[in-house]
């Protein structure tokens, strides 16, 4: 992620494995007291080469990788490790088969959802994604891409519903959505599939690594009153926070401490708008409305 951010014309979008091992990479480097300068001369490229790969913004070689651990002191063992790491790393993800119905800019999204511990979100228009029924997601899919063939929407389905397998992994891991009363309102492809789409909502509500903070209209004007977001923290402490706010036409991937905080701190504040009882208590109340 260049500089914090990184946008629709990013070029490669990294998998988790990928941004470890460029943090790693950086760290020993760092270690050896080697500078951009003197790992570019051992690749004989350029010193933002090296700094691209440190921020996985293009695959990683395993022979760029074996080249920069002697280049650093490491031993036969450690550079194997490495290099077995790297392979490992461009390795691509389940939704690569995907990717002609996947832009660029989105698969780093799945690849960070895929490896996150922690997800925080805040939805002003529709359920978020990783909760939609199959109806549900058909209708917001179509609605965003309405020049779609038949199949085409269908996979575009398939692929949302394929993501929200990680909610129901062994070690699944913890979502906690911010909603605003407005998306019980916006009537996405009928009656019947709003109930259904509620229903899935109070359902996964009382699962316990799953929130669901409805915040009311009567909350009025609030911090984070702006563009949908998405939080991701991983366990792997390499890996910095990273929030990910999405536009028309692409989408921005923030990793800047202060940037983090800022969205971090609107999500909290947001769900003290509300409460469990008062989201259930709404959400059962726009479930009879759409009997």
């Amino acid at each position: 992620m260049s500089e914090g951010r990184s946008s629709a014309s990013s070029s490669s979008a990294p998998t988790v494995l990928r941004m470890i091992l460029g943090r790693r990479l950086q760290e020993r480097r760092q270690e050896a007291g080697v500078s951009l300068d003197e790992a570019a001369r051992a690749l004989r490229v350029a010193p933002l080469t090296i700094r691209r790969l440190e921020k996985a913004e293009v695959a990683l070689k395993p022979l760029y990788v074996e080249k920069l651990l002697e280049t650093y002191g490491a031993d036969r063992q450690e550079t194997e490790e490495f290099v077995a790491f790297a392979e490992r790393a461009n390795e691509p993800g389940w939704w690569h088969t995907y990717r002609d119905v996947l832009p660029n800019w989105f698969s780093a999204y799945v690849s960070l959802e895929t490896g996150a511990k922690t997800l925080r979100t805040y939805e002003p228009h529709y359920a978020t994604g990783l909760l939609q029924t199959p109806e549900y997601a058909r209708s917001v899919l179509s609605g965003g891409f309405p020049n779609d063939r038949d199949e085409d929407l269908e996979r575009r389905v398939n692929l949302r519903l394929r993501r929200q397998a990680l909610l129901e992994r062994a070690e699944a891991p913890t979502l906690w959505v911010v909603m605003e009363e407005a998306v019980l309102h916006r009537v996405v492809g009928g009656p019947q599939v709003m109930r259904g789409q509620i229903e899935r909502l109070l359902e996964v509500s009382e699962l316990d690594h799953i929130s669901v903070d409805v915040v009311p209209f009567t909350a009025g004007a609030h911090v984070g009153a702006c563009a949908p977001f998405t939080y991701f923290r991983f366990e792997e402490p390499e890996l910095p926070d990273v929030v990910y706010s999405e536009i028309l036409s692409g989408a921005m991937y923030l990793d800047q401490r202060s940037d983090v905080v800022a969205h971090l701190e609107a999500h909290n504040r947001m769900s003290l708008l509300t409460s469990d009882a008062q989201s259930r208590a709404l959400l059962n109340r726009m479930r009879k409305e759409y009997a």
